[in-house]
């Protein structure tokens, strides 16, 4: 049997991040002593928010009273479990809005698991936050919807001004 682990691995695009991913983000602090947020990405592809943006996004929205606990870190081209490896994380920790989320994620939890033994911790999303993901948020803000209390002050700006360029 493993020791437990210390760290934990909160890993998306984050593009952009959202309330329910900070929720998670807070959560996982009570559990875990500290967290790595993990901003995968494939250079291949062009998100909506250059990586740096993100990191800084991410960063600047996380209460003062977490940054000792919590790291942002951008990570590509790599398996999550060899992300986990390289901070010496031995969990994963997801956000689930439902049942649809548990049906994606357990299958790469599992092969996780299988792959290096790395665990995953399904934590339930925040009920007033569950409708809310990066895409719908970009998509909603796009044509015109406010998405004003589903994302961080600082990100519901760079959305904006994304509008003025």
């Amino acid at each position: 049997m493993t020791p437990p682990t210390r760290r934990c691995v909160c890993p998306g695009s984050f593009d952009p991040v959202t309330n329910g991913h900070l929720d998670v983000v807070e959560r996982a602090t009570t559990i875990f002593e500290e967290v790595v947020v993990a901003v995968l990405h494939n250079p291949a592809k062009q998100g909506t928010f250059p990586v740096e943006q993100r990191l800084e996004l991410i960063r600047g929205s996380l209460p003062e009273d977490l940054a000792g606990r919590v790291r942002v870190e951008a990570f590509a081209d790599r398996l999550l479990v060899d992300v986990c490896l390289e901070v010496d994380a031995g969990a994963v920790v997801k956000g689930l809005r439902g049942g649809t989320d548990f049906a994606y994620e357990l299958p790469m939890a599992r092969m996780n698991r299988h792959l290096t033994g790395v665990e995953t911790v399904f934590l339930p999303g925040d009920p007033g936050l569950e409708h809310v993901s990066s895409s719908l948020v970009k998509e909603v803000h796009r044509y015109g919807g406010d998405v004003t209390g589903l994302v961080p002050a600082q990100v519901l700006e760079a959305l904006r001004s994304l509008d003025r360029v």
